[in-house]
This record gives structure tokens, sequence and C-alpha cells, in this order.
């Protein structure tokens, strides 16, 4: 078993090392402390039972831890104000021309439209997202209330 204990251990260490995110490190330190029972010549079931014991309290002690030290966090831009916004297109927006602009949240950004329709100038649009530094926009309909803010 010590063979075996062994294999596994180093398995799980190559499956951690080929990953970003944690994933087996657990079960490389059961792996271990079955290992070194394996060495001390205990048997077989108190091996597996030393494996299962280890792995979950590592598992319990530090995975809080290790998931709130590596959770990515977003954190939003000052562009990202605009997004959702109201804003009026300030130059005829044509995405075969590449052509276009939208006043939104008192900034002047180029736009394309997401429908990839003609949107004219002083027309009413919606801010989608974001694409490198152009603003993709949607046309308001006749019957949709402005809810953002438009200067």
């Amino acid at each position: 078993m010590i063979v075996v204990w062994l294999i596994a251990l180093i398995v799980f260490i190559v499956v951690e090392a080929a990953t970003v995110g944690l994933v087996s490190i657990w079960f490389a330190v059961g792996a271990f402390a079955a290992f070194i029972s394996a060495l001390l010549r205990v048997k077989i079931w108190l091996q597996i039972a030393c494996f299962v014991v280890f792995t979950a309290l590592t598992i319990i002690v530090t995975r809080p831890l290790a998931k709130k030290l590596l959770s990515s966090k977003y954190m939003p831009t000052n562009a990202d104000r605009v997004l959702n916004m109201v804003g009026i297109v300030s130059e005829r927006i044509d995405n075969l021309s590449d052509s276009g602009a939208v006043q939104v949240g008192g900034k002047l950004w180029r736009a394309r439209s997401e429908s990839g329709e003609i949107i004219e100038k002083g027309e009413k649009v919606r801010s989608i997202r974001i694409e490198g530094v152009k603003l993709i926009v949607e046309k308001l309909s006749s019957t949709e209330t402005v809810t953002g803010t438009i200067e």
C-alpha cells in the first residue's frame, strides 16, 4: 500500500499543479497522511480512514479561506456607470460605415447599434454594453419610458 499511496499523492499533486484553482490539494494531504500510516505498517482500513479523515479536515479548515482568497471580485469602472442609461444620438449610428456617437452620462461615446440598424441623430438609445472604447446601444421603442439619465 505504500506504493499505492505514493502514486496517489503524486497524481493529486500533478493534478493540482495543472489546474488554476485549488482542486485536489486536500486529497494530496489525505494521501500523504495515508502514506505515512502505511510506512508505519497500519492496517489497510485504518489507512483508508486516515485518508478520508485528513482529506475532510483539510477541506473543512481551509476551503472557506481558500475560497475567500481566490474569489475574483468584480470591480466596476467609471465607464460601467453608463450601462443601461439612456442617451441621445449625437452622430448618426451606422455600423457598416463605422460611424456614430452618443451623448450619455455627460460624456460623448463612440457608438454602435446592437441590432445593426441605423439610428438617426436625435434618437434616444439605451446603452447595453461596452466593447473596447465603443458603447453598444439599442434604440428605445416609442412606448418605452425613459428611466435613465440624459445629459
